[in-house]
């Protein structure tokens, strides 16, 4: 991996993005607070409401530089002289799990912060499904060591150390790191981050963590914003991260959201200047002026690289700790991009891995809970989602995307964070119920069963029950259909007005069914009727009229 070029000294500090995630009051932005020297614009719970309401709102970013490991000198990244970590501080508040699945999928490595107290809790366990989902790596802090009596603080570090390597060992997690630390020794009101304990320890760790993610200048420009705001004189600021490509002073950039191109004025990195950004940098772009309130969290981007969209296809497997089933037909938070709307879901599934229009898919009622490292659903079912969207969305083409439903209420002991995915395949066509579903080939397995009355000919007999009188016939014409006696025939037409059909049989009746249907003739016109119905000791011959139907089908045909 080459060293970027950002302008100025930024060509030698690598930025490594680190995620702060966990339970409310479990101490993350006085973690970020004792590791870091630089504050961002919007760090440390700055938002008015996050002041008056004692916790985190929205992503507070800051950061710290530590000297580039040895142990990663060599190669092409030997120009780099120190590491940036940036800290992404997640609010832990059960209202805000948008903003935190947000703040995840621009991270290049996860901070799970435990309250030692207390243990994982409700908000610890999703901020671990969504890091699941949205990051490899991952360090455990167990903060608050400071509550633990001093006697017996190594023994119950140990013990919480060994519980919470053991819940982690059915995740990508296991074995990761965890290090016992008190961000802030006596509480909010003590002294300040200066007397924090094991934060030289927890710096160590994060520099043994460190790896050079895989970045490029290459491709499009995407980037991730997460605050706006104005300065008189000069424009307006957009923060964020870069997700792909890069970005330089006096390029032409695009919002989507307000469909306008905006022109690249300056940018800072932590209050740096520099004139080049890529693909992992958090970096403060000024745009000539629009107005800031129009934007909270979007993507901006190269202009015409983001498509809107009005529903997508994604491959889809559910979340194991997520209880609750989920349905086809039913509306879900979707946090895709770097929005979350609603959305109607339809579930189905195909044994091909790679989805296209040309295949057939089988309906799902609800989504399996088959893992995507299972073997049952790898290798014979893959699924799939289509969502509906309430609104257009812009985002990546194959963007990473999260079902959660946020109804449910904050304070239950219930995960909600139910699937999750990736963009298979965008539809950008507003009428797409009418342009697109129609070549959407998902079908549902129909079965009707109706009942031989009597036998016309050697090859023909007259059904009945199968459908209702006012069926219009032409539909099924063609159609086969199984005789319980092992033969298939062949739907030929009406007989009557009473909703009785003929069936063709090519091949011929077997002599012990054109005996049975013989004995039954005999019997009469009376008699026949209850000897069709099983009745005087005689078995009914049924009918059995297997098909397929497309749901999204304009015209209702059935197939076979």
């Amino acid at each position: 991996m080459a060293c970027k070029k950002a302008g100025g000294v930024r060509e030698t500090v690598l930025n490594f993005n680190v995620g702060v995630l966990g339970h409310i009051d479990s101490g993350k932005t006085a973690l970020a607070k004792a590791l870091s020297t630089i504050a961002s614009t919007a760090s440390f719970d700055k938002n008015p409401q996050s002041k008056e309401r004692g916790i985190t709102l929205d992503l507070g970013f800051s950061s710290f530089n530590v000297p580039f490991p040895s142990r990663l000198s060599g190669s092409s990244a030997s120009c780099y002289q120190s590491v940036q970590f940036t800290l992404v501080d997640c609010p832990g508040h059960a209202s805000l799990i948008r903003t935190i699945i947000g703040g995840a999928q621009i991270i290049d490595l996860m901070m799970l912060v435990i309250d030692i107290t207390k243990g994982m809790q409700t908000q610890t366990a999703e901020c671990l499904v969504i890091g699941d989902i949205t990051c490899e790596h991952m360090i455990v802090v167990l903060n608050k060591t400071d509550l633990l009596e001093p006697s017996k603080r190594e023994a119950q570090v140990a013990k919480m150390t060994k519980k919470i390597l053991k819940t982690l060992e059915s995740t990508r997690f296991t074995g990761c790191p965890v290090v016992a630390v008190a961000a802030k020794p006596g509480g909010p009101e003590s002294s300040p981050a200066e007397n924090a304990l094991g934060v030289d320890q927890l710096i160590t760790v994060l520099t043994d963590c460190v790896f050079v993610p895989k970045r490029t200048p290459d491709g499009p420009f995407i980037f991730s914003v997460d605050h706006c705001f104005p300065i008189r004189g000069q424009g307006t600021v957009m923060t964020g991260t870069v997700l792909s490509g890069s970005i330089s002073v006096n390029d032409t950039i695009e919002i989507p959201t307000l469909k306008v191109n905006k022109k690249v004025k300056s940018m800072q990195m932590f209050h740096e200047p520099v004139t080049t950004a890529i693909q992992g940098d958090r970096v403060g772009i000024c745009v000539t002026q629009f107005d800031p309130k129009q934007v909270e969290r979007c993507l901006v981007c190269t202009p015409g690289h983001l498509p809107t969209l009005y529903a997508g296809v994604i491959s889809v497997f559910k979340v194991p700790y997520h209880k609750s089933p989920c349905s086809t037909g039913a509306k879900f938070h979707i946090t895709i991009g770097h929005e979350t709307l609603m959305a109607k879901v339809t579930f189905f599934a195909a044994q091909q891995s790679v989805f296209s229009l040309s295949n057939e898919f089988s309906y799902l009622e609800q989504l399996s809970d088959a893992r995507p490292s299972d073997d049952v659903i790898s290798q014979s079912t893959n699924q799939f989602a289509l969502l509906e969207f309430e609104r257009p969305v812009s985002c990546p083409a194959d963007s990473t995307v999260i079902g959660s439903r946020l109804d449910v209420d904050a304070h239950s002991n219930t995960c909600r964070i139910a699937f999750h995915g990736t963009l298979v395949h965008p539809i950008m066509e507003r009428d797409f119920p009418q342009s697109v579903l129609p070549e959407l080939k998902v079908f549902k397995l129909k079965s009707r069963e109706g009942l031989v009355e009597r036998m016309h000919d050697d090859h023909t007999v007259i059904g009945k029950s199968l459908f209702k009188k006012e069926t219009k016939m032409e539909a099924f014409m063609g159609l086969k259909v199984n005789l319980s006696t092992g033969e298939v025939g062949t739907i030929e037409g009406t007989f009557g007005t009473s909703g009785k059909f003929r069936v063709y049989v090519s091949d011929g009746l077997r002599p012990d069914t054109v005996e049975m249907l013989s004995r039954r003739r005999g019997k009469g016109r009376s008699s026949e009727g209850a000897a069709a119905e099983g009745g005087e000791g005689t078995t009914a011959i049924t009918l059995t009229l297997n098909f397929k139907r497309f749901i999204f089908d304009p015209k209702k045909q059935m197939y076979q």
